[in-house]
């Protein structure tokens, strides 16, 4: 029993000696882990603060731009439908213009027929001369 109870003993002076030795550093490297986990953390932390910033920095300058470029191309787009309004009504207001016209020479050429006969033939009499020189 006294070997039993020696080695026992040995055994248990070895484990507090190297327990409590090892014990320190293993305390020491793990404070060391924290610390370095918590700067890091801090850091990250930092960092997605400042990528937030700049995420909302950037986002506010597309809203102002878009609504600058919306506001270009609604006032573009009123500009180019009041030139194809006035480019369609062209058409319509020279064809009027040409009814009425015509309708107005005709009117005065039933009213006076034998003066615009004689008018056409002394015309077409003096070009024909004019011509000949």
């Amino acid at each position: 029993m006294d070997t039993t109870a020696n080695s026992t003993n040995a055994m248990n002076r070895t484990n507090t000696t190297l327990g409590s030795g090892n014990s320190g550093r293993i305390d020491e490297a793990a404070h060391a882990a924290h610390r370095t986990v918590d700067q890091v953390a801090d850091k990250a932390t930092a960092l997605a603060d400042k990528a937030t910033g700049i995420a909302d920095k950037a986002t506010a300058q597309v809203d102002r731009v878009s609504g600058t470029v919306h506001r270009a191309v609604n006032s573009a787009a009123d500009a180019v439908s009041s030139a194809a309004d006035f480019a369609a009504s062209v058409p319509a207001q020279a064809q009027q213009i040409t009814a009425s016209v015509t309708e107005s020479v005709c009117g005065a050429i039933r009213a006076r027929p034998v003066t615009y006969v004689a008018t056409a033939v002394a015309l077409g009499y003096l070009l024909g001369r004019l011509a000949r020189i």
